[in-house]
């Protein structure tokens, strides 16, 4: 299955995203002008393998839900402060979220 025109959008953005940087998934989809941060999720469950699908995290700093672990310590070796706490791992969006 090729992607479509916003899942490629969405790839190309999360490719750009630079080590030690995340954005949520509705700072990606304001980013390309939608209102759906769930389409971003979609776009990359079905396609993100080959982009940094681990710098894209939940409007709450918590990790891509069923890959916390991996995505937890591919952040920290980028240099990305977690907390984890009994909720979960998050991420600080205060000094973590990438301004570009």
């Amino acid at each position: 299955m090729l992607p479509t025109p916003f899942a490629e959008r969405v790839l190309d953005l999360v490719a750009r995203i630079p080590p030690g940087r995340v954005l949520t998934y509705g700072d990606v989809a304001e980013r390309l002008g939608s209102r759906a941060p769930r389409a971003v999720g979609t776009a990359l469950a079905r396609f993100g393998g080959g982009v940094p699908w681990w710098r894209v995290v939940r409007s709450s700093g918590d990790l891509a839900p069923g890959h916390e672990r991996e995505a937890a310590a591919l952040l920290r070796a980028e240099g990305v402060a977690l907390a984890v706490g009994p909720e979960g791992t998050r991420v600080d969006l205060a000094s973590a979220r990438w301004p570009g």
